[in-house]
């Protein structure tokens, strides 16, 4: 396949005219022979969106262990322009996690699908007190050998972990495991310092950044401060209108920079479904609108899929340029596959999203 005329995102974070080759699977440097041609001439070429933190959408979730209910979700990502996610599970027990965790090894995805990039860990190792939509039933301190245990079901492919980094055992774990997957903070009331360790231990990521942690306080900046002192991490953000004020994300944006922020959905099952009454992790959720909450009002992830998240961080005033990073390169960086994902050059996957100047997905590939 050719895609010529195209304006097409390239690695310095910017936008040039140029033609794209493709065989296969993947980008190449040399046009392919007798092959297809899509004229791209007036249209955005960006590499398809990655959200690396979903539960679920239209009606399934990751945690049902249904191997069937994971297709669907993979097949409307796609339909929505992520091309590629990492399934998020919830706060259970090892048991009910080690169930989950076995089905990815079974996900073989066809072209309508969605690339499962490994699986993104969201608690049992989290704070009671920050709970937010987690089932305080499960929670437990963080534990390395459990890691391992659920790490080796899933066929190694944990690729995100959370935890909160002032409960017992989480610097012993961040030391033990920084080198094997990517840390994240999150569901945790630490305070600077306590976060500000667990950065310099190896933890390079945060969970859902300003939702169930402490306020970015004047006297204590919490894990929001930590964050941006410490400039290896990413932080993620929940761009659905509902999680964050439009003003905070432009500030964030302002303060760690387009090379350090993550959009995710972080959508649940109710994504893509009528309003009423869903599940997430077990719990009774209610979906009014754009907005999911739990029976004591607790918001409960979102229901609004990454390309919507994209498209609203650029309707506030954020770059198109950045907003392609933010939703694409960063996360694809933030597990270790920078090389393969998130980016349009040779060697990397052929996932590309064709957009018209008002930023309606024209193709899919």
């Amino acid at each position: 396949m050719i895609i010529k005329n195209g304006l097409v995102y390239n690695e310095n974070g910017g936008f040039e005219k140029r033609d794209i080759y493709v065989e296969g699977e993947f980008i190449t440097d040399k046009a392919p022979v007798n092959s297809e041609v899509i004229d791209a001439e007036g249209l955005y070429v960006i590499p398809g969106l990655i959200d690396v933190h979903t539960h679920g959408a239209v009606g399934h979730d990751f945690c049902d262990a249904d191997l069937d209910g994971l297709y669907k979700i993979a097949e409307f990502e796609k339909s929505k322009g992520v091309t590629a996610f990492c399934p998020t599970s919830m706060t259970l027990s090892e048991e009910m996690l080690t169930g989950i965790f076995a089905t990815i090894n079974d996900y073989k995805p066809e072209k309508k699908h969605a690339r499962v990039l490994g699986i993104n860990m969201e608690g049992p190792f989290i704070s009671p007190s920050k709970k937010g939509a987690q089932n305080p039933e499960y929670i437990m301190n963080s534990d390395v050998e459990v890691f391992r245990r659920l790490n080796k079901v899933s066929g190694g492919n944990i690729r995100l972990v959370t935890l909160a980094p002032e409960t017992e055992g989480a610097n012993l774990f961040i030391k033990e495991l920084a080198n094997d997957v990517s840390i994240s903070v999150g569901h945790s009331e630490a305070n600077f310092e306590q976060a500000d360790e667990a950065f310099k231990n190896g933890a390079n990521h945060v969970t859902h950044l300003f939702n169930a942690m402490p306020a970015f306080n004047h006297r204590d900046p919490g894990i929001v401060g930590a964050a941006f002192e410490n400039t290896g991490v990413m932080a993620e953000l929940i761009c659905d209108k509902v999680h964050i004020h439009p003003c905070m994300i432009r500030s964030t944006f302002r303060l760690f920079g387009e090379d350090r922020i993550i959009l995710i959905s972080d959508s649940m099952e109710a994504t893509g479904m009528e309003d009423g009454t869903y599940s997430l992790g077990g719990q009774k959720v209610n979906k009014r609108g754009n907005k999911a909450t739990l029976e004591d009002g607790t918001i409960a992830g979102s229901c609004t899929d990454l390309f919507t998240c994209f498209k609203n961080v650029v309707d506030i005033g954020i770059p198109l340029k950045s907003a392609v990073k933010m939703a694409s390169t960063n996360p694809a960086k933030s597990i270790g596959i920078g090389d393969k994902a998130g980016i349009i050059k040779p060697g990397a996957y052929a996932d590309l999203l064709l957009l018209d100047k008002e930023l309606n997905i024209v193709k899919i590939l």
